[in-house]
């Protein structure tokens, strides 16, 4: 399966736009962003668990990433709120589920085979700090290390971003709207840019704040190659 597989261009899907898939789980629901795989896949994608459903226990072979967008995610090592930003590395293993429901951004297939750190953030009860290069801008770092990083922005109204992204970036975002070129981008919008390329944005009236990671997109024929030999 491949979804929005053409990493060398600029993609940008309105996710709350698209139709829920099934997953192979009762109550777990999905809107594919982009995929190359079938279910065991290099995957960005919006995640829907009902009320009550859960998935069975499986080990991420080569890592999951997500982001809880609306609700609680559960499983054995917490309960997760909306905010929740957590980093599960290759060969992690945990039982998923949710007593109430949630929504969330996952990413799976996209660490560096070595990497076995965990982290676990809240982010709503994180600072910000006035962005060093944007006017107006404010940011929330996530993660770092030599290959990605990961961080949250707040556009004040009407500020911009005008940046190179020499290893390629994607975005949701979480509030308000941004106009990238000539797309205005709202609630839940994702935006991927191709390495090389730049990230032009200008916030709306109302300001805007989006989950940005920029850097990784150096990799992706490596992580494809890794779930083909899986």
């Amino acid at each position: 399966m491949k979804i929005s597989a053409d990493f060398s261009q600029r993609k940008v899907v309105h996710s709350e736009s698209l139709e829920w898939l099934s997953s192979p789980m009762i109550g777990v629901n999905r809107r594919p962003l982009d995929r190359v795989g079938d279910e065991v896949a290099r995957a960005t994608t919006i995640v829907r668990y009902a009320p009550g459903s859960e998935f069975s226990a499986h080990v991420h072979t080569g890592g999951e990433e997500f982001l809880v967008l609306e609700g609680t995610f559960q499983d054995e090592h917490g309960s997760f709120p909306t905010g929740s930003y957590i980093r599960n590395p290759p060969q992690s293993k945990h039982q998923p589920r949710s007593e109430t429901g949630c929504i969330m951004l996952v990413k799976l297939w996209q660490f560096q085979p070595e990497d076995r750190t965990h982290v676990r953030l809240q982010t709503q009860f994180m600072g910000q700090v006035a962005h060093p290069d944007h006017k107006g801008v404010y940011v929330t770092p996530l993660y770092k290390d030599n290959y990605e990083e990961v961080s949250l922005l707040y556009f004040s109204p009407d500020s911009e971003v005008n940046m190179k992204v020499e290893g390629g970036a994607e975005l949701l975002v979480l509030a308000g709207a941004l106009l990238e070129q000539n797309d205005k981008l709202i609630k839940h919008s994702w935006l991927r840019i191709p390495v090389k390329g730049e990230f032009n944005a200008k916030a709306g009236p109302d300001g805007a704040k989006v989950w940005i990671k920029t850097g990784h997109l150096t990799d992706v024929d490596k992580q494809i190659e890794r779930v083909e030999k899986v």
